[in-house]
């Protein structure tokens, strides 16, 4: 298990964060996806910024990076902030997952990062489900839904990222992916890449 800090620190751009709580919306997305998680998010670590993460949510706790504003749905939110919200106001557990990626250094290339820009800037503030919407789609198998619809959904999300950046078939629809397919049980295939073991961060719960 990491501390947050220590987690904050290893973390970089690709790298996934999962979380899992035990509400009556985190329960249903979980027993409808069969995953153990109801969250994901993506990091973006560039040199200029505080390591930030990417996601898809609801609430509009934090002010995002992008825009500046507090805004529901597609969100750049610093990283640490981010997951003491998930932590102490949403009562969720987090685990990080390290991206090995094609780069020398074993994380992802000048243009990966490049990709992931042009995502935030295509995609930051469109809306996230309500809660009736967000089970109602897993329910019904995210029929017909793609990226460029009204809403997009967090698992969405990060898989756009990760298609934009190479590290997933462009050809395989973006609404078959859930949170838990970023778990290490699904056992998702990269593209020249892969996703380490699960690591448990230790996050205050106050």
């Amino acid at each position: 298990m990491l501390t947050l800090d220590a987690a904050v620190d290893l973390t970089r751009t690709g790298d996934v964060w999962l979380f899992r709580g035990a509400s009556v919306a985190d329960r249903a997305i979980q027993t409808l996806t069969n995953a153990p998680v109801n969250h994901v998010g993506m990091a973006v670590v560039l040199d200029d910024l505080p390591p930030l993460l990417w996601h898809a949510e609801l609430g509009r706790s934090l002010p995002d990076a992008w825009t500046g504003t507090h805004q529901r749905g597609v969100q750049l939110h610093d990283l640490r902030d981010a997951v003491l919200v998930w932590r102490q106001k949403y009562r969720q557990r987090a685990w990080l997952r390290q991206l090995v990626g094609p780069a020398d250094d074993g994380g992802v290339t000048p243009a990966m990062e490049d990709a992931v820009m042009t995502t935030v800037a295509r995609l930051d503030g469109r809306p996230f489900p309500t809660t009736r919407g967000l089970i109602r789609g897993f329910a019904n198998g995210l029929v017909d839904r793609r990226t460029d619809a009204e809403t997009v959904f967090c698992a969405e999300l990060v898989a756009a990222t990760y298609t934009a950046m190479g590290l997933l078939p462009d050809d395989r629809p973006l609404n078959s992916y859930d949170p838990g397919s970023f778990w290490s049980g699904d056992r998702l295939e990269l593209v020249d890449a892969r996703l380490g073991p699960e690591v448990a961060v230790d996050v205050p719960a106050a």
